[in-house]
Formats: structure tokens, C-alpha cells, sequence
């Protein structure tokens, strides 16, 4: 009975890293969730292949959230690593997805509508991304999670694509429909610039903890 006060009550530092790493999975989820379903509100009246990229990718990136949230859940460093590929392997699926849609729409032309509506979609992503790349970076760096400073990463990057989509209402908006699915063909261009560094950041982050 010696010393059991001295216990009681406290929680270890790994079941405190647990939580804190889930809580923010399902923050960043949450945010990332209500933005993706705002876009595809807006996909179904505008027909953009620009939004419907960046809806791909913030749909595949919100579904990162479940391998982390068991990753943290588990406690396991291991399983942290192989959420992190998962993470590398759901940002490449949503660039060749992406990339496939903006080839058919080169192919096969159709009007963009609700211009408006997109260029408000486009800025409804790029806050819901930064807000979740700041949720995931700021826990990363304090849990020392490399799995989650790539997602952070890579949800900052996912900005600045869906500020490409503002882009693209403004010039279809100017006369050049064109520009809407050469636009969401650069967005996969960079998505896979982000597979790449996030894949990085997971290798050596693997290393530095091995």
C-alpha cells in the first residue's frame, strides 16, 4: 500500500500520446469532412473536373484519418509507420484518379455552371485544409509523429490545390472552358509532389526512430 497514492489518478505518458494523437485524427477528420461534402454539394451543379480533383483528394485525405486515429489508438510505433504509408498510398490513388478525370474531360468537353458557387467551393477547401494541416502539424511535432507531420504536410499543401480551383472559375468565367480540366491536371501534378515528399517524411522519420 506503500507509495500507491503517489499513482493514483495519473495516466502514463504513452495512453496521454494515445489520446492526444486520436483526438487530433478526428478533429482534422471532422473538418475535412464538412468541406468534401460543401465540394461535392457544389461538383453536382458545377460539373468541374478542377473541384472534382480536389474533391478526390480531400475525400482520400479525410480517409487517411482512420489507419492514424488506430495507429495512435494501438500505441504502436510500427503501426504509426504503416498508417503513414497508407497515408503516401491514398494521396497517390487520388492523383491517378484525378488524373484520369481531367484526361476524359480533355477528350470529351462539357460546360462548367455555377461558376460562383466554385469559386466559393475552391475557397471552402483551402480553409478546411489549412485549419486541418495546422491541427496535424502542431500534434505531430509535440507527439514526435512523423506519420502525422506528413498528413499536416500534405493537408497544407491540399490549400493551395484547392485555391486552384478559385483559379479555375475565374478563367472559365473570363472564356477559356479549356483551362478548367488543364487546371485539374496540374492539381494531380501536384498531388503527386506531395506523394512523393510525404513518402520521404515517413522513410526518414522510420529511420530516425529505429
Amino acid at each position: 500500500m506503500i507509495g500507491h497514492h503517489h499513482h493514483h489518478g495519473l495516466v502514463s505518458p504513452a495512453i496521454k500520446r494515445s489520446r492526444a494523437g486520436v483526438r487530433a485524427v478526428s478533429l482534422a477528420l471532422l473538418v475535412l469532412g464538412i468541406a468534401a461534402a460543401a465540394q461535392a454539394a457544389v461538383y453536382a451543379l458545377s460539373g468541374s473536373i478542377a473541384l472534382l480533383a480536389d474533391l478526390i483528394h480531400n475525400a482520400g485525405d479525410a480517409a487517411t484519418a482512420l489507419p492514424l486515429g488506430i495507429a495512435f489508438a494501438l500505441r504502436s510505433a510500427r503501426a504509426e509507420r504503416w498508417a503513414g504509408l497508407a497515408v503516401v498510398a491514398a494521396i497517390f490513388v487520388s492523383a491517378c484518379v484525378a488524373g484520369y478525370e481531367a484526361l476524359y474531360r480533355l477528350a470529351h468537353p462539357q460546360p462548367v455552371h455555377r461558376l460562383g458557387a466554385l469559386a466559393v467551393a475552391g475557397a471552402i477547401g483551402f480553409a478546411g485544409n489549412w485549419l486541418a494541416a495546422l491541427i496535424r502539424t502542431r500534434a505531430g511535432r509535440t507527439l514526435d509523429s512523423p506519420a502525422l507531420v506528413a498528413d499536416g504536410a500534405h493537408a497544407r499543401a491540399d490549400a493551395y490545390v484547392s485555391l486552384a480551383v478559385v483559379a479555375s472559375a475565374v478563367v472559365v468565367a473570363l472564356g477559356v472552358p479549356a483551362a478548367d480540366p488543364l487546371i485539374g491536371l496540374a492539381i494531380t501534378l501536384v498531388i503527386l509532389r506531395i506523394t512523393w515528399q510525404s513518402w520521404r517524411t515517413i522513410h526518414h522519420g522510420a529511420h530516425d526512430h529505429a
